[in-house]
């Protein structure tokens, strides 16, 4: 079975249908773009991806598992990480500290273990420690890890973030708009560190961005949505030359 893989997912809230018969399958190793107008269902179809939603309809599979229902930890566990449009760090805590956060799903002591500060607390803190140093020397931020998370600048706090959802091993990694904000030379230097992660990790990225140049430089495939239903899918190529996606983006 495919890594991801939903079958006609839609919710409603209220009686406003956000999302329609939404299919998607993705292979292991695919870099897929999700594209369409503002307001047309992006987020959300992450958001039910990632249990922050439930679906009303339809089923969505990670790696052959069904997760409808599950809680997002429990999709986390499954191998699905996410960035968010809004930065969403830990502000007053150090980027070393939010990098270890991410580990949590890694420790196994009690809290008994770790009240009292036992050897196994001891053990799996220093093995925390060095895998979240280790993580930052990868992303040239080994320098900035006893630095607040609200210090940074705008491009860094986006990597730190993208490095965050690392730390959960993901083999499925959500970006939702990476380059929202960024100027041209951030945005390149986005789109080397999308490019590293795949090659560096082996892992299977969907994103959502509206910056054209990004997408159609990096994805292999896009995925058009419009009012919350899927209106297009291809290469690149295929997609920006297509009726129905000019005409969503452009009008009539």
């Amino acid at each position: 079975m495919s890594l991801l893989q939903t079958k006609n997912i839609g919710i409603t809230f209220g009686g406003l249908r956000a999302v329609s018969n939404f299919d998607l399958m993705i292979e292991k190793g695919e870099l897929v773009g999700l594209i369409g107008p503002n307001g047309a269902g992006k987020t959300t179809i992450f958001n039910m991806l990632t249990g922050v939603y439930q679906p009303t309809e339809g089923e969505i599979y990670i790696d052959g598992h069904l997760v409808n229902g599950k809680k997002p930890y429990q999709i986390v566990k499954l191998g699905l990480g996410r960035t968010f449009q809004n930065i969403r760090l830990f502000s007053d805590l150090s980027v070393l500290e939010n990098i270890k956060i991410a580990f949590h799903k890694d420790m196994n002591y009690t809290t008994f273990e770790g009240i009292f500060r036992l050897p196994r607390y001891w053990k799996e803190e220093e093995e925390i420690h060095t895998k979240a140093l280790e993580l930052l020397k990868l992303f040239h931020m080994e320098s900035d890890a006893h630095n607040l998370a609200k210090n940074l600048p705008y491009g860094k706090q986006r990597k730190l973030e993208i490095c965050r959802a690392l730390a959960t091993d993901p083999k499925l990694l959500l970006l939702d708009e990476p380059a929202a904000g960024m100027n041209p030379q951030e945005t390149k230097e986005l789109m080397e560190t999308i490019h590293f992660i795949r090659d560096k990790f082996n892992i299977t990225i969907l994103l959502i961005e509206h910056d054209m140049n990004l997408v159609m430089g990096i994805c292999e495939r896009l995925v058009v949505i419009d009012y919350g239903m899927i209106i297009a899918k291809g290469s690149p190529d295929e997609i920006k030359n297509n009726p129905k996606v000019i005409e969503a983006y452009l009008g009539s």
